[in-house]
């Protein structure tokens, strides 16, 4: 048998029962039980036996239309456009959070546009997406993922250049500590009880209300409720979190089904504005500083922390802070005086 050629796939089966294609391509043998080497989702063996022939058969079909179609090779050969399609579908299939998800859609839209009018990616089309940006944070955020994905689709063989516009300084934001924190608080559970029981969470365990509260399972609490232990998946900082739970929070806590999760008693969460729209609402019913956020919470309980320990490291520990430089950062954001008069130098 000549190269460059194929043998149509013989079904054969094996004595376990068992189905599987057996061919020669370019003078080599093959036997394929799945569709796996042709991108298809074919998979004979998983059918009940008296089904598994037929789908072998169609197994058959789509190795050699698939093989006949593709210069004989295993290899697939891509135009540029499907090379990007190709690895963008990748991509997507990987577990990614939904705001990330929206960013790579969006952007991924736009690529995909100028290479089919232009051909390829230039440099100056990179750097006007950011440019669309005057806000020095969203300039940077766009900047960052537009990188990131330049730098997947280099990686994966579809050879492009990335952004060449530099980070912009971004003023820090001075996050509004609450004052009349008791006060709030009751005028929150009066309007609702889950706010209020996120609004606590935010303050007493420091953690962030969006994913990490809104995610909370009963399961992620220890048998007495004095612990909570997040994987680093469901944190920012990608590490292991085991938070204690003060008991102000855990006499507002009648533990479920381990699977539950806390805020609906279902197995499926609010959903991801849940508590944004709830206290944007609360805020439009009361009379509130415009400037609190929920975040407002979590930057609260983080300076008693501070004022309480005078430690860095355990507020670093306490708000789950990747390094000590990130913890800094976070308290000049906040106006805490990290220095004591008794620190300073004497005459």
């Amino acid at each position: 048998m000549p190269n460059d050629s194929l043998s149509y796939p013989k079904v054969c089966k094996r004595s376990d029962g068992r189905y599987y294609v057996d061919f020669k391509l370019n003078n080599k043998r093959y036997r394929l039980f799945s569709g796996r080497s042709v991108r298809k989702s074919l998979y004979p063996n998983s059918y009940p036996p008296n089904l598994r022939r037929t789908k072998a058969e169609e197994l058959a079909k789509a190795v050699y239309h698939y093989l006949s179609n593709n210069g004989y090779s295993f290899n697939q050969s891509f135009n540029s456009v499907e090379l990007f399609d190709d690895l963008i579908r990748r991509k997507l299939s990987e577990p990614l959070s939904l705001h990330y998800r929206k960013t790579l859609l969006k952007l991924s839209a736009e690529l995909r546009n100028e290479l089919l009018s232009k051909g390829e990616l230039t440099v100056s089309f990179l750097d006007s997406i950011v440019l669309k940006y005057g806000n020095n944070t969203s300039f940077n955020t766009v900047r960052r993922h537009l990188n990131v994905l330049t730098n997947y689709l280099n990686n994966h063989g579809f050879k492009t250049k990335n952004c060449s516009l530099k980070s912009r300084k971004q003023n820090e934001v001075l996050h509004k500590p609450i004052s009349n924190l008791k006060e709030l608080l009751n005028c929150i559970l009066d309007y609702n009880r889950n706010l209020y029981l996120c609004c606590l969470l935010t303050y007493g365990c420091l953690l962030r209300p969006h994913k990490e509260i809104r995610l909370l399972t009963w399961g992620d609490f220890s048998d007495d409720m004095s612990f909570i232990q997040l994987s680093g998946d469901r944190v920012k900082s990608k590490r292991n979190r085991i938070v204690p739970v003060p008991c102000y929070i855990r006499k507002e806590l009648t533990k479920g089904n381990n699977i539950d999760y806390i805020f609906t008693d279902t197995n499926r969460p609010p959903n991801p504005d849940y508590f944004k729209t709830l206290f944007r609402r609360f805020k439009r019913n009361s009379k509130i500083d415009r400037n609190i956020t929920l975040y407002s919470f979590r930057h609260t309980g983080a300076i008693e922390i501070f004022k309480r320990t005078g430690s860095i490291t355990t507020l670093q520990k306490a708000m789950g802070h990747s390094s000590l430089n990130v913890s800094l950062t976070y308290l000049r954001g906040l106006e805490v005086a990290e220095l004591k008069e008794e620190d300073m130098p004497v005459i």
